[in-house]
């Protein structure tokens, strides 16, 4: 999923994109442990998105705090 399409969802939708990639991290770590896993590129794929969808969550909350400081001063 591209950081562009992740910043249009809503901070709970996030919560549950971040939630659903590590899910399917365990899952693909599960397969690759058990000798199932045929597509090893998707560990590095699920692991990247986890990272956009961590790096857009920290983007508003730094947002969120730069404003509150502007608007404290």
């Amino acid at each position: 999923m591209r950081a562009e399409e992740l910043r249009e969802l809503s901070d709970s939708e996030l919560d549950e994109k971040l939630e659903e990639f590590k899910s399917d991290l365990f899952n693909l770590r599960f397969e690759l442990a058990t000798g199932q896993l045929d597509n090893y590129k998707q560990l590095r794929v699920t692991r990247r998105d986890i990272a956009r969808v961590m790096t857009v969550q920290r983007e508003r909350l730094s947002k969120a705090a730069a404003s509150t400081a502007e608007e404290t001063n």
